[in-house]
């Protein structure tokens, strides 16, 4: 995982001049290092070039001229599962939020946005990149070494997962939703709990993030991700670890 310096470099996507450089101003006065790009191909040049290895965290708006925020994420996400990226959108629209959520997407805001606001969200999001902190879901301290999951394999100490012995590489925030569920297997997490424990989200949580979250993890760790074995729905209430 990316180690966060004191002062992390956030890379703003945005084709609207006047709002990246408003977002910019603020970020720098709260000690952020800031990149900028107007499009989907500069962004991506510039993470593959040597500005990009200081890159910490992106934010995405959506609505880009030429390609379009969601071919972004897909292709950052294509090219490493730790950078978190935060989209924004400027509707609010369930679908694009939905769309954006199962492109990669961390967390989404939506515009216009209070800088207060943005920055709690990067604040939370960069806290989910870093090393995950050993602990489970009511606070007590789960076995730390590896543990055998009819074949999917989950080392707490190196923060490594494995499926019959191959490497299941997982972004930060699908890792701590693993993490958290199989801290305990069989008890059933609210979604609420999750948005609580691996988003850091109080009062600006929304239930789709877990819920995609969780979508995207099934696809990696999943046989059948339509009929999952590990992390199953309790309906009307959350999710529980297996396996059956």
């Amino acid at each position: 995982m990316r180690i966060i310096g004191p002062m992390p470099h956030v890379l703003l996507i945005e084709d609207d001049a006047s709002v990246r450089d408003g977002m910019e101003l603020v970020l720098r006065r709260h000690g952020y290092g800031v990149e900028t790009a107007a499009t989907g191909e500069q962004a991506l040049a510039l993470l593959a070039g040597e500005r990009g290895a200081r890159v910490e965290l992106a934010v995405l708006d959506l609505m880009l001229p030429g390609m379009d925020g969601f071919e972004v994420c897909r292709r950052i996400r294509a090219r490493t599962a730790t950078l978190p990226v935060i989209m924004l959108t400027a509707r609010g629209d369930d679908r694009d939020i939905v769309t954006g959520l199962e492109a990669g997407a961390d967390d989404y805001v939506v515009k216009p946005v209070t800088a207060p606001v943005l920055e709690a969200r990067i604040r939370a999001a960069l806290r989910r990149a870093e090393p995950y902190p050993r602990q489970g879901p009511a606070g007590e301290v789960p076995d730390a070494g590896r543990t055998d999951h009819a074949g999917l394999v989950i080392d707490r100490a190196g923060l490594t997962v494995t499926k019959h012995g191959v490497a299941v590489p997982l972004p930060p925030t699908e890792l701590r939703v693993l993490l958290e569920l199989s801290a305990a297997p069989g008890r059933v997490l609210t979604r609420e709990q999750l948005l609580a424990s691996v988003w850091d989200h109080t009062f600006l949580g929304d239930s789709r993030l877990v819920d995609a979250a969780v979508g995207r993890l099934r696809a990696k760790i999943e046989d059948v991700p339509a009929r999952p074995r590990y992390v199953q729905t309790v309906r009307g209430f959350g999710y529980r670890f297996g396996p059956l």
